[in-house]
């Protein structure tokens, strides 16, 4: 596994109605420090959203993961301070619990040859 990366990656969740605790998966956020890599990918379903909440606001929730998505890559224009943050430490704040509309599962280890298609093989898996 010597051209293997160890990397983290977490699920992000839309909770629509925080009480209830149910969840949708809604995108991965995976790390790993040895390749200085930090990716997040992610996506709304409506249909599956309004099914747990037929009020839920798919504008405010679209909102808060782009505005992940930007501190995600680290776009100084979303003019977020976490978005200034080195990489271990956006991945950090991104994937700390929360009792919010968009949550994170715990942390979990992986190895892979290609982080790229890490991301992609665990949407499928996990939100796709």
């Amino acid at each position: 596994m010597q051209d293997k990366q160890l990397y983290e990656y977490t699920v992000v969740r839309i909770v629509p109605r925080v009480e209830r605790a149910e969840f949708i998966n809604a995108g991965i956020l995976l790390y790993s420090k040895k390749a200085n890599y930090l990716s997040g990918r992610f996506v709304v379903n409506r249909e599956k959203i309004l099914a747990l909440d037929p009020l839920a606001d798919i504008a405010l929730i679209e909102a808060q993961l782009q505005g992940l998505e930007r501190i995600t890559k680290g776009e100084k224009s979303c003019k977020s301070p976490i978005a200034a943050l080195d990489k271990a430490s956006r991945f950090r704040w991104l994937s700390a619990n929360r009792s919010t509309i968009i949550q994170t599962s715990a942390i979990h280890p992986g190895y892979a040859e290609d982080l790229d298609t890490a991301v992609e093989r665990l949407m499928q898996q996990y939100v796709l």
